[in-house]
């Protein structure tokens, strides 16, 4: 394939990516999926309501994936008192033995799911570049969506707002 066509098919799939994001960012609900964490717990989205909840989708051999971590880390760390939670969900490809030893090592210290079946990915605008990052209101609605690392600045006042706002 000439690299003007790999070009072409590149710009659509991110057109693709962008709209998905776009869809959501129009504060729709986020999808009713349950998630089963390395932990063992089950949860779906609406046992989140209440709280304000970023969905991270990842892969471990996702460079960009790797290096937000120790951001999103920090960021669960000084909002979690105040009603904040993450869910990392690992990508279907990626091998759950990977993905528990990832989390391990660097001592994730929120909640990592595994998609085993890309169920949650399909239900969230199939969802297909990592990393793929949804912030829920109280509400459970999408109020901002992310492709790629956010700006920490940025995604923080943005976190401030949402945890302002009533339930």
């Amino acid at each position: 394939m000439k690299s003007s066509a790999k070009l072409i098919l590149a710009s659509a799939a991110l057109a693709i990516a962008a709209a998905a994001g776009y869809a959501f960012t129009r504060q729709e609900t986020a999808p009713e999926v349950r998630f089963v964490t390395l932990a063992g717990d089950r949860l779906a989205t609406s046992d989140l309501r209440g709280k304000v909840v970023l969905v991270n989708f990842w892969a471990t051999s996702c460079v960009t994936c790797v290096h937000e971590m120790p951001m999103l880390s920090d960021t669960y760390r000084k909002f979690a008192p105040r009603g904040y939670e993450t869910i990392a969900v690992a990508m279907s490809y990626d091998h759950p033995n990977q993905v528990a030893e990832f989390a391990r090592q660097r001592q994730l210290p929120f909640k990592v799911a595994i998609d085993t079946d890309g169920s949650i990915a399909r239900q969230f605008g199939n969802v297909r570049v990592t990393p793929t990052t949804y912030l829920l209101d109280k509400k459970g609605r999408v109020i901002k969506t992310y492709l790629g690392e956010p700006k920490v600045e940025e995604f923080h006042a943005l976190l401030e707002k949402a945890l302002a706002e009533p339930a």
